[in-house]
């Protein structure tokens, strides 16, 4: 019914198949480089510790009382607003590259938070939160019963 041939060109087309995954994750990899990079404000960094995470963005020339932090589960968001240089009579800009209006970042952590145990602080122009894991969220040792 079937000759040797048609086995060879299902096996061909397996190997094409996979040479097209291959060729798509190729693409994905390497399509990163060649974005552009993010002009979000505020520009942020997040890093990982055993019972937390820290969250450092920054926040140059912005009144920290104007700055608005929420956490609800895992999920954190920053958002204010930079106000627009005031410009005297007779000033106009020559270059302008300062982003001014509002703002606002939402940021999802790989753990729930413990809400009541964030601490936040400003120095120098940089907006560091520290989000502690919640107590749900720590794996717990299991003692195992025997008989």
């Amino acid at each position: 019914m079937f000759g040797p041939g048609f086995w060879r060109v299902g096996r061909m087309m397996n190997q094409l198949s996979e040479m097209q995954n291959l060729q798509r994750e190729m693409n994905r990899l390497f399509s990163g480089f060649t974005q552009p990079l993010s002009h979000e404000f505020p520009a942020i960094n997040i890093w990982l510790g055993k019972d937390d995470a820290i969250v450092s963005a920054e926040l140059p020339g912005i009144d920290p009382g104007k700055i608005d932090i929420s956490v609800v589960a895992d999920t954190i968001t920053l958002s204010g607003s930079r106000e627009k240089d005031e410009l005297k009579e007779g000033e106009s800009y020559h270059r302008q590259e300062r982003n001014y209006g509002n703002y606002m970042r939402t940021l999802q952590i790989p753990f729930q938070v413990d809400a009541a145990k964030v601490d936040a602080k400003y120095e120098k122009g940089v907006l560091r939160i520290t989000l502690p894991r919640s107590e749900a969220a720590k794996p717990k040792k299991i003692s195992i019963k025997s008989e």
